[in-house]
């Protein structure tokens, strides 16, 4: 079109005299000069663009790819997902890497790789796998090994605070492995953790004390909280001179949190939904101080419960329940390590697995597996409640969310 525009113009209408051909010649110009000035508005445009994104929070979803026994797992991968600081807005990035069933993602604490498990039964391979891979710039990743877990369904990936070490549990066998980090962040093995009654056993966290000289293994399936000291210089565990604290037969201890001072502990235990809270003492040990339901008094359907965290400020806790599909808040008393319910909050979608809070303590974010999305909570500062924000993100099966930043 432009171009017959163009010629029916020379042709008819400037007649080759030397008038008509400065004319022809300085409205070209003219068409050269509008079509560069829109270029340039259009590359300061996408400049513009990307800036907006560079000031997002960068976060990681892990997913469940396959249909398992507790999951019709429908992802792709691993996901990015950007979010607003200010408005906690979240936007969908991209799938990232394509892995089968990444359930637990974990970055490292220098933000240069990224750890994911393949968590993979017996019919699916010799073992299960975990991923290493290099962050980008652009925050893209770059595989750059795998390596054998020695067992089947690795479910947790816990890095040492002097960021040597990757630890993974794996919730069949009784087995956890310990890494070593090679300079360009991929693993080679160091040492084959075998626990007690490994037929039974469900290790489903590894958590290290904020002076490094203590590992906590969960074990869901032998209701124990096994206590490992780690000798940085010798490369290696060795069970403490308590090996281990039990709790409540049935309980099913999985996650665990560190109080801000590092001198509290807290489990939540899936099958009969307690929080067990306990004092860590000088040696590691650990002395139980109380069990509290992470449910309403009034609930009486079936639950389970999933993940735990604390708020930076150390003053709140908070757990995810599946079946109950909530998030319990819990106030900490700072002086005694007690627990106190300020409130229940529906997580507007079913299984709330995993979550997450914000860099800056402001949001949570929940990720639930069986209703595909992301829901966004608001956190009161001062009270410690959270408050739906409005935001749901559509993401296939989510079963773990990491920020980056």
């Amino acid at each position: 079109m432009v171009i017959d525009f163009h010629t029916t113009l020379l042709n008819n209408y400037f007649k080759p005299t030397k008038m008509n051909r400065i004319f022809f010649i300085s409205f070209c110009f003219l068409l050269l000069l509008n079509s560069c000035k829109k270029n340039t508005q259009e590359e300061q445009k996408t400049e513009i663009v990307d800036i907006s994104t560079s000031t997002m929070n960068t976060i990681y979803i892990g997913t469940y790819t396959k249909k398992e026994g507790h999951v019709d797992g429908q992802a792709e991968g691993i996901y990015t997902v950007y979010q607003k600081p200010d408005t906690g807005a979240l936007e969908m990035g991209k799938t990232v890497a394509n892995v089968v069933n990444p359930s637990f993602v974990k970055t490292s604490a220098n933000y240069k790789n990224l750890y994911a498990v393949s968590e993979l039964g017996p019919g699916d391979g010799p073992s299960g796998l975990i991923y290493s891979y290099k962050i980008n710039e652009d925050h893209s990743l770059e595989q750059i090994g795998s390596i054998s877990t020695e067992s089947y369904a690795p479910c947790y990936i816990a890095e040492d605070k002097s960021g040597e070490f990757i630890f993974v549990a794996n919730y069949v066998g009784g087995v956890v492995m310990m890494y070593e980090k090679n300079a360009d962040g991929s693993l080679k093995k160091l040492q084959k953790i075998s626990l007690q009654y490994p037929e039974r056993s469900n290790p489903h966290s590894v958590n290290i004390s904020s002076n490094n000289k203590y590992v906590y293994i969960t074990d869901l399936g032998n209701d124990r909280i096994w206590i490992f000291n780690l000798d940085v210089n010798a490369k290696s565990l060795k069970p403490n001179e308590t090996p281990y604290v039990q709790i409540t037969e049935g309980s099913g201890p999985r996650h665990f949190a560190f109080s801000k001072r590092n001198n509290y502990a807290y489990t939540i235990n899936e099958l009969n939904g307690s929080i067990s809270a306990f004092k860590i003492e000088q040696d590691g040990s650990l002395a139980h101080l109380e069990d509290i339901s992470s449910l309403p008094e009034d609930f009486k359907g079936e639950n389970s419960a999933a993940d735990i965290h604390i708020h930076p400020s150390g003053n709140f806790l908070y757990v995810s329940n599946r079946g109950h599909n909530s998030v319990g808040s819990f106030k900490i008393d700072q002086k005694t390590g007690i627990l106190e319910n300020i409130g229940f909050t529906n997580t507007k979608g079913a299984t709330p697995r995993n979550f997450a809070i914000s860099p800056k303590g402001d949001f949570l974010y929940v990720a639930n597996q069986d209703s595909n999305d992301l829901v966004s909570f608001k956190i009161d500062s001062e009270s410690g409640k959270l408050t739906n924000i409005g935001e749901k993100l559509d993401v296939m099966t989510p079963v773990c969310i990491e920020f980056l930043d």
